[in-house]
C-alpha cells in the first residue's frame, strides 16, 4: 500500500534518546515499513516550550543535521521540491520531508526564515500548546490572538511557500492565521472536537475554512484525541473521525497525520506497521478504495504539489 504521513516526532526521539531510527521501541522504524511504498513521512522538529531564543535555533539546526544522517543511513530520499516527490512516488521508494512544530526556532528574527529555506522545511505551526512571540497555543486559557510579529512570520512564510500549520494553535490563534494568510492552510495531526472534545481536535467551523482554504487535514492517532474515554479508544474511533470529516465536505481535505513517536497510541495500534490494518479496516467498513487511497496517500501528495508554485 502507499502512506504518506503529516507528522511524526521521530527525528525528535532519535535525538532526546541518542539513538538512530531503527530503535525497535520507536513507532516507525524502517523495518517497520518494509510493506508500505510508496512511503512519504514529514518528520517534524518540535522545540520544547522552555527553550527558546538562539537555543531553540541551534537545537534546530542540530536536528537537521541528525534527520540528514539519518535519512542517508537508511536510503531515504530527502524531499526539496514536488519533483522529488514525484520522482519517490514512481519509483515506489521512501521519502522523507522535514517540518517545524514551534515556530520560535526562530528565535525572534524574521531572517531565519532562511533557514527554513536551506533546509527545505515545508510546514511549520506557530505554537506548541502554550503561549510564545506569535500567540497562544491550544492549553491557553486566555488567547489574545496573534502578535504583530505572527503576522511578519505568516506573510513570510507565505512568501517563501512554507505552509503554516494550525495544528497545536489555540482558537483564537487558528482564526487568527486564516485571516491573515492568503495560500492554503493545514493541520498536520488534528481530529474532529465534535467527536472527541479536547481542545487540540478542530471544530466543524475550523474545518470547514480549511476545506474552503483548499487545505489539508491529518487524522491523528492519539488516544486522548480519539475517544473521550481514551482507555477505549481503538483503531476502529479512526473510522468516526474520518466519517464526520467526510460529512462535512472532506473527501479532498482529509489525510493522516498519525503523531507516531510523539503520543500514546491505542492498544490496538502497534506503529506504522499496523496502517496496512487501519487501511483494510476502512475498506471493510465499504470506503470505496479511491476515497481511501486519498486518505492515505493521494490528497496529501496533491496538496504537495503547491511546494514549487
Amino acid at each position: 500500500m502507499q502512506f504518506f504521513d503529516l507528522h511524526c516526532d521521530t527525528i525528535y526521539e532519535s535525538m532526546v534518546k541518542g539513538t538512530d531510527i531503527d530503535n525497535p521501541k520507536f513507532h516507525i522504524t524502517p523495518y517497520k515499513t518494509r510493506n508500505i511504498a510508496p512511503y512519504i513521512q514529514c518528520y517534524a522538529i518540535c522545540v520544547p516550550e522552555e527553550i527558546s531564543g538562539d537555543r531553540a535555533t541551534d537545537m534546530f539546526v542540530k536536528a537537521h543535521e541528525r534527520f540528514v544522517e539519518q535519512c542517508n543511513k537508511f536510503d531515504i530520499k530527502i524531499i526539496k521540491s514536488y519533483n522529488d516527490l514525484d520522482n519517490v512516488i514512481k519509483n515506489r521508494g521512501k521519502g522523507a520531508i522535514f517540518t517545524v512544530e514551534n515556530a520560535s526556532v526562530l528565535a525572534g528574527k524574521l531572517s531565519n526564515i532562511e533557514l527554513f529555506n536551506k533546509f527545505s522545511v515545508k510546514f511549520v505551526t506557530l505554537t506548541w500548546n502554550g503561549r510564545n512571540e506569535f500567540g497562544a497555543g491550544a492549553k491557553v486559557t486566555h488567547s489574545n490572538g496573534i502578535t504583530k510579529f505572527g503576522i511578519e512570520v505568516i506573510r513570510e512564510l507565505e512568501r517563501n511557500r512554507i505552509t503554516v500549520d494550525v495544528s497545536h494553535a489555540s482558537d483564537r490563534l487558528l482564526y487568527d492565521v486564516l485571516n491573515n494568510s492568503t495560500r492554503p492552510i493545514v493541520a498536520t495531526h488534528s481530529n474532529s472536537r465534535t467527536i472527541t472534545n479536547v481542545k487540540r481536535n478542530l471544530t466543524d467551523e475550523q474545518f470547514n475554512a480549511i476545506v474552503k482554504r483548499k487545505g489539508i487535514v491529518g487524522l491523528n492517532l492519539y488516544k486522548a484525541f480519539l475517544n473521550n474515554d481514551e482507555d477505549k479508544a481503538s483503531k476502529f474511533d479512526i473510522i468516526r473521525h474520518a466519517e464526520h470529516f467526510l460529512s462535512l465536505g472532506g473527501e479532498d481535505t482529509l489525510a493522516m497525520g498519525a503523531d507516531f513517536d510523539g503520543c500514546t497510541l491505542p492498544d490496538d495500534i502497534k506503529g506504522v506497521d499496523t496502517i496496512p490494518e487501519i487501511y483494510e479496516l476502512f475498506l471493510k467498513e465499504n470506503y470505496n478504495e479511491t476515497l481511501v487511497r486519498k486518505i492515505f496517500f493521494e490528497n496529501a501528495r496533491k496538496f504537495c504539489e503547491n511546494f514549487d508554485k
